[in-house]
């Protein structure tokens, strides 16, 4: 075996193991999330929505439902009053505007924020999971 064919050997090995390791990441990666991201639970909850417009006025929606994501809840909302619109996106709905008060980031840093018990969703409305008794919270934040 001659000197080169024994470094393409070693850089071949060294390739495949990376590879393997990558593979190996992703996976555990993938097995962590699935076991530990939000779920969705089935059947009738009880919630409040509460949305704090921008000059601080609340309005507040208690809601019986069986929703498993926010938006379906906000959504059920909308027969108490409540309105939610904004642009559809591959994340889901980019909230602007709320009870037809608009927040446009870039025009003055303004912002929807939804909150879930009183700290910061994890996850958008089409994906942020709805349990019995939650609090949800849309505040209007101005630029700081």
């Amino acid at each position: 075996m001659t000197e080169t064919t024994s470094k393409n050997n070693k850089k071949t090995l060294k390739i495949a193991l990376g590879v393997g390791a990558l593979v190996l990441l992703v996976a555990v990666f993938v097995l962590v999330y699935t076991k530990f991201s939000a779920k969705p639970v089935a059947g009738e909850k009880a919630i409040t929505i509460e949305v704090v417009d921008n000059n601080a006025a609340s309005t507040v929606y208690e809601l019986n439902t069986d929703a498993e994501f926010l938006r379906q809840a906000i959504e059920e909302a909308q027969a108490q009053g409540l309105t939610v619109t904004g642009t559809e996106s591959e994340y889901g709905l980019m909230v602007d505007t709320v009870n037809g008060i608009r927040a446009d980031y870039t025009l003055d840093g303004a912002y929807w924020s939804f909150n879930l018990n009183g700290t910061y969703c994890n996850y958008g409305i089409d994906t942020q999971p709805v349990n019995d008794g939650d609090t949800f919270s849309i505040v209007y934040t101005p630029a700081e």
